[in-house]
């Protein structure tokens, strides 16, 4: 597996008002997108631009979301996962099972509108691993 280019870092939020005031008034972002909601993952997202990556800001849409979870053991937030990018989602996949990675779940569309999965913790030196298919029109 060739490391691919670091997509973005997703920060679990109890607030994304919040959240974007700190990336806006603390650390100087300028370029914060418009929160959308992501029903069928459970979670609201907003991305916020740095000069070489973005932040993916996240938060619970209800109670069954997996971000609630995290955030009663967090409450205040933070650090969820690190995205890398693949040019073929599905070759990724078959890579990591084939050295013994759990992979959670079957490639599914993420926040950037390319496909994803995630990779377990426990196989990826204790950091949720996302994997995102290179979006067409950034390449």
């Amino acid at each position: 597996m060739k490391l691919g280019r670091l997509n973005h870092i997703g920060v679990a939020t109890p607030s994304i008002p919040d959240s974007i005031a700190h990336w806006r008034d603390v650390m100087g972002a300028t370029k914060i997108h418009e929160p959308f909601d992501m029903p069928v993952q459970g979670v609201k997202v907003c991305f916020v631009d740095t000069p070489n990556t973005q932040i993916e800001l996240i938060e619970p849409l209800g109670a069954d979301s997996p971000i609630h979870g995290f955030l009663a053991k967090n409450p205040l937030g933070g650090q969820h996962h690190v995205c890398f990018e693949v040019p073929d989602i599905h070759a990724a996949k078959a890579e990591f099972e084939a050295m013994g990675k759990k992979v959670l779940g079957e490639p599914r569309i993420g926040a950037h509108g390319t496909l994803i999965f995630f990779v377990h913790p426990k196989d990826m030196g204790g950091m949720l691993t996302e994997i995102m298919e290179t979006p067409k029109e950034a390449h």
